[in-house]
């Protein structure tokens, strides 16, 4: 396969990708607001547009890719966690902000070219509110400036739904200075104690769907490739960003296509604080190592829900085990570089089928594992790596992945003891320390050049 492909929720079917400009290849997508530590949620959705990432830069070369994922640091949210717990705001977003950067690092995620934060972009903002005025399609009242939903023909086209569908259950405020309920604030005042910005509208700040439209098309231009983010924001987030950078900038597209992961589910039920089955990143990776995440993530196709279970993560692990071992057995083979596999990246090309380039992963490992020649061998390996790359799985030290984060030393040091006692032939002591180790989750394996061992 030459041509990529992918699900354009805007055409609602699986979509050739043409990019406006091949020496410019231009990716935004929606991150974090940083008031608390990142969930399952958060994570799921940068793990997979890191992999569509890897592929366009393997596709058009990383110097033509740029990739954008903002943070909201200005939110009701972060308002809410500040009157909670008596936190400066600056305090609450740095450290959440730093939280996240850990959890996208430990995940493989590699970092976007730009990572912008909402509160370093509201001269934008109020530009765009202001051109939006200009052309009709805003409104002020009772010191807030609205989006007019009427004055644009085609809202919803990004949903796909009639008003009343979009509507129904979405989280609309009804007020009696709005011309329509589904009419959304873009910029509303703010109280002396609140975070604010001057504007010609008076002390206030933006809202939500204002901030992703202003930092794109700071960024990437008022058109460009690819937009990003949760099945969960097409609407109103999505919508809104699609309604107000069109209107505010005629004869544009804004994003050509539109590109959702599906819901993540926890147990097959949709993850909630109010039932008990919400996860934070950091709960999750007390468990299993951030692989073994980010490898449950890519078994499933992202365009589907995927379900989070911790028998799922603890699988995810022994296939990384796998997957390491084979890399253990060859610790003495060089390494080489290669390209990834034609059939890998034909499978990421084809909507970015995760699982089936899983497949050639098992694949990759069967075959190093079976062979035998020094020369196969090298290249096997280097094939599994460059695989993996392509999906940021096996960046660890395959030897270094068994020990996990087990006292070292003090292990080696039962392991000399065991050794001593096997030396004075004292099997009952050796045997026990064997046992001991084994319970604490330690496996030993004897050999000629004396005793290894590995975490379970």
């Amino acid at each position: 396969m030459t041509d990529i492909y992918l699900h354009n929720t805007l055409k609602q079917r699986k979509d050739l990708f043409k990019p406006i400009d091949e020496k410019n290849v231009r990716m935004y997508v929606c991150g974090p607001t940083v008031y608390d530590k990142a969930h399952l949620g958060n994570a799921k959705t940068p793990v997979v547009y890191d992999v569509l990432y890897r592929l366009l830069c393997y596709v058009y070369g990383k110097e033509h890719v740029t990739y954008v994922s903002n943070i909201t640091d200005v939110d009701d949210k972060i308002l809410n966690k500040h009157q909670q717990t008596g936190k400066p705001i600056r305090e609450i977003t740095e450290e959440t902000y730093n939280w996240y950067i850990q959890d996208m690092e430990k995940l493989n995620v590699l970092a976007p070219n730009y990572r912008p934060r909402a509160t370093e972009y509201i001269s934008e903002m109020i530009e765009l509110v202001k051109k939006l005025l200009a052309n009709g399609h805003a409104y002020e009242a009772e010191g807030q400036v609205l989006f007019d939903v009427d004055s644009m023909k085609n809202y919803g086209s990004l949903s796909n739904r009639s008003m009343k569908e979009m509507m129904a259950g979405a989280r609309v405020e009804v007020a009696d200075y709005k011309k329509n309920p589904a009419d959304f604030i873009l910029w509303k005042p703010s109280d002396p104690d609140q975070p604010g910005w001057n504007s010609p509208w008076g002390y206030g700040r933006p809202g939500w769907h204002l901030e992703c439209s202003a930092m794109s098309s700071k960024l990437l231009g008022n058109d460009f490739d690819i937009h990003g983010g949760g099945s969960d924001l097409i609407f109103p987030h999505h919508e809104n960003e699609l309604a107000q950078s069109t209107c505010a900038f005629p004869n544009t597209h804004f994003a050509h296509y539109w590109v959702h992961t599906g819901m993540l589910m926890i147990n097959g039920v949709k993850m909630s604080k109010s039932l008990g089955n919400f996860y934070t990143v950091a709960e999750v990776l007390e468990k299993q190592p951030a692989e073994a995440l980010r490898l449950l993530f890519l078994t499933t196709h992202y365009h589907q829900p995927c379900n989070f279970t911790f028998e799922g993560l603890n699988e995810a692990k022994k296939i990384l085990d796998k997957f390491y071992n084979a890399l253990v057995k060859n610790e003495d083979v060089p390494s080489l570089k290669v390209e990834p596999s034609e059939k890998l990246i034909d499978a990421l090309k084809d909507d970015l089928n995760t699982p089936l380039a899983l497949s050639y992963l098992h694949e990759d490992v069967n075959a190093l594992n079976k062979a035998e020649k020094l020369d196969e061998r090298k290249i096997l390996k280097a094939q599994l790596l460059a695989d993996a790359y392509m999906l940021g799985l096996l960046y660890n030290d395959p030897s270094g992945w068994f020990k996990g984060e087990s006292d070292v030393s003090e292990i080696e040091a039962m392991i000399e003891k065991r050794t001593e006692a096997k030396k004075n032939k004292d099997w009952a002591t050796a045997d026990a320390i064997r046992n001991d180790l084994k319970e604490k989750g330690i496996v030993l394996e004897d050999g000629p050049q004396g005793t290894t061992w590995k975490k379970l």
